[in-house]
């Protein structure tokens, strides 16, 4: 099953924020719930690890954005205008570079390429909040919708930036802790493919574009 208006209709995919706000956000959002609604169960292996549950309920827990000055105005300077093209509604724009830096940089945390996580967006989304796959995944990093149940949040708030990119980085970072820090198997395991190498592909390969400079020593050209 698929649903078409969740990347392409003008209420949901082309209109501005404010345009959203004003008069498409109701529309997308009640699109949104009927099509967790009928969207279908995923793959068993996919995004259902058990581990994963303490995982993304602690990232949640600790939603404070922990930022270098100098790094993550280095990283803006790199990557904001790579991002027009992709997302034209500038407030969006930035909380999306601000919330990738800063769960990249988690204190405490390994440490993710925030390059690696743009591609992972681009590729599943195309940085639209407002995608549905096929397998029911919603949102920016297409987390599955049974994570805000689990944690007892609402399912409206995987369309936003923060909880989606929050949710998104954490199972990101679960399974590349998982594989050893091989990138093409938790990039598998991510999407629910593995032993197949075109997701790993797609996302390499977009990897490139998005490679900043703090993905030096840890970029797509080692994996």
């Amino acid at each position: 099953m698929s649903f078409p208006w969740a990347r392409r209709s003008p209420s949901c995919a082309r209109a501005s924020g404010a345009e959203r706000v004003a008069r498409g956000a109701p529309l997308c959002a009640s699109l949104l719930a009927l099509a967790l609604t009928l969207a279908p169960a995923a793959r068993a292996d996919q995004q259902k690890d058990p581990e994963l549950k303490a995982v993304v309920a602690r990232a949640i827990a600790q939603a404070q954005c922990f930022t270098d000055q100098y790094d993550s105005a280095v990283w803006y300077t790199l990557m904001e205008p790579r991002l027009r093209a992709r997302v034209k509604e500038k407030d969006e724009r930035l909380d999306i570079l601000k919330q990738v830096y800063c769960e990249t940089h988690r204190p405490g945390e390994a440490r993710l390429p925030p390059g690696l996580v743009m591609a992972v967006i681009d590729v599943e989304s195309r940085f639209d909040r407002w995608a549905v796959s096929n397998a029911g995944a919603v949102g920016l990093m297409q987390v599955m919708p049974f994570w805000p149940e689990k944690l007892g949040m609402h399912r409206y708030e995987l369309v936003h930036v923060a909880p989606n990119i929050r949710m998104g980085c954490a199972i990101l970072r679960y399974y590349l802790t998982y594989e050893r820090n091989d990138v093409r198997k938790a990039l598998a395991r991510y999407n629910g493919s593995v032993g197949r190498r075109d997701y790993p592909d797609l996302v390499l390969t977009q990897w490139t574009r998005w490679a900043g400079a703090d993905d030096l020593g840890f970029g797509p050209g080692r994996h």
